[in-house]
Formats: C-alpha cells, sequence, structure tokens
C-alpha cells in the first residue's frame, strides 16, 4: 500500500499525512496496550520520514518502556503513536485515518496477555508474544 493516507486525533489538533507505504495493522493486546486504549492497539506502521504532522506541539509523549514512547493529544487524549528509540519506522493507531483507509488487520500479538472480558475470534493469526520480526515492549515492559 502506497498512496498518501491523512488522519488525525478526536478534536483535530494533531493532523498527520503519510507519503509511504504502510504496514498491515497489527492488533497488541499486552497490558500496555489494554491501559492506554482499553481495549487493544491496532496500528500500522510507516517510515519517519514519510510521516508529516500539523499540531505537533499538541503532541506529549510518554515513556512506556526503557527504549520506546508513546504519543498522545494533549488536548483530547487520543493515543496516537508508538515510537522505538532511533527506529525507522513509527506505529500509529489505525483508528486516526480518515476513510476509506484501505487498512487490513493481519494478526493479533501478545494474545497471552489480553483481558479476559473478550474473545478473538475473527480467525486471523494469534501469536502469544510478539510476532518474529516485530519490535514491540511487551506485556513486560
Amino acid at each position: 500500500m502506497t498512496s498518501e493516507h491523512t488522519g488525525g486525533c478526536l478534536c483535530g489538533s494533531v493532523r498527520l499525512r503519510t507519503s509511504g507505504r504502510l504496514r498491515e495493522v497489527v492488533a497488541c493486546h499486552c497490558s500496555q496496550c489494554r491501559k492506554q486504549t482499553g481495549l487493544y492497539y491496532a496500528a500500522t506502521n510507516v517510515a519517519v520520514d514519510t510521516l508529516f504532522i500539523e499540531g505537533e506541539e499538541s503532541i506529549t509523549w510518554y515513556r512506556a518502556s526503557t527504549f520506546a514512547r508513546r504519543g498522545f493529544c494533549k488536548t483530547c487524549g487520543s493515543a496516537l503513536f508508538w515510537a522505538a528509540d532511533g527506529a525507522d519506522e513509527i506505529s500509529i493507531m489505525a483508528g486516526l485515518f480518515d476513510q476509506p483507509s484501505d487498512l487490513r488487520l493481519a494478526y493479533h500479538i501478545y494474545c497471552a496477555d489480553k483481558g479476559d472480558y473478550y474473545e478473538i475470534t475473527d480467525g486471523l493469526p494469534q501469536y502469544r508474544q510478539g510476532r518474529p520480526g516485530l519490535l514491540t515492549a511487551g506485556p513486560s515492559e
């Protein structure tokens, strides 16, 4: 998927545009993601140098682990990003993108840590922990 995508937070203080390839959507069920979003974190990735942000002054960053941080809108609280220190890519919440996004959920990670109040029944692959080759913090971080 290589077309331009736009999106933003709930209040519109942060708007974004991507011009690069977006990764498929990954659903993370770790305790950090559940606590931040209330359910699970559904995100895609994009190369940092293809992400353009309007309203950066409205983004607050929270150091979520020893090597990553989470960005959210300081006005409305919308979860926006997960970024590993020094990485060439950044995770962006899939729900931020304007429709139609053409994004597709591909698989679930950290299913062993998912909340006990829901089931995963969509038939997509489920990984007990992270998926090999996918950089994540995991439930213990």
